[in-house]
């Protein structure tokens, strides 16, 4: 049986866009620490503070792995917007959970992974956001050197950049969005919060993300 709602996308880009954990700005963007400047912010933090749509993030989580990893033995949170998510999902699965800091400790063993994770078990990373892949990545290769299976790594949602898609397919490692870019620009013009002539631009940036707005 398909546990996984054919919309589901649509559904969480509109509960982000309803809270503001999304916001698009195509003719005043944001500045993003990096220096990138970029027509969509997004914050997924607030999720936590809305039961209802943590708990469609956390089924939506849920159904994935029951439908296409239902051997998965361990559920791994990213520091740190991650964790919560996993410690959701978790428990809606009854598995056992581990996370990854951002960095080691300096103290003690210096473990980049806390919790239980034996060697070889199967394990489900749970990400916030996947933008470039990089912080991604570090903690799926963590959990891989602390002796785990990665199946897959699960995120709320993704800017589609071809940057993250290449790096994750360089390790060999699947990465899959409960939403992403398409069904928020797709949302975004439903709902009325962006004119259908702003796709094109905003498709641009996804492009090419280094030259948005610095023309």
């Amino acid at each position: 049986m398909n546990l996984i709602t054919h919309n589901l996308p649509q559904e969480i880009a509109e509960a982000l866009l309803q809270i503001g954990a999304v916001a698009l700005r195509p003719h005043e963007p944001f500045t993003w620490t990096s220096g990138i400047r970029s027509p969509i912010y997004c914050d997924n933090r607030l999720i936590m503070s809305y039961p209802s749509i943590r708990n469609k993030v956390a089924e939506g989580f849920a159904a994935i792995i029951r439908e296409r990893y239902p051997e998965a033995e361990v559920i791994a949170g990213t520091a740190t917007g991650g964790i919560a998510h996993a410690a959701w999902v978790a428990d809606r699965l009854n598995l056992p959970m581990v996370y990854v800091r951002g960095k080691a400790k300096g103290h003690g063993k210096q473990n980049l992974v806390e919790g239980v994770l034996n060697p070889g078990s199967k394990v489900v990373v749970i990400e916030d956001l996947i933008s470039t892949g990089g912080s991604s990545l570090k903690a799926a290769l963590a959990v891989k050197e602390a002796g785990g299976d990665i199946l897959s790594v699960l995120s709320i949602f993704t800017y589609q950049f071809d940057q993250a898609k290449e790096a994750f397919g360089e390790q060999q490692i699947v990465i899959e969005s409960l939403s992403d870019y398409t069904a928020l620009l797709e949302t975004a013009v439903r709902l009325g919060q962006i004119e259908e002539q702003d796709i094109a631009l905003l498709q641009s940036w996804r492009k090419n993300p280094q030259s948005f707005g610095n023309n």
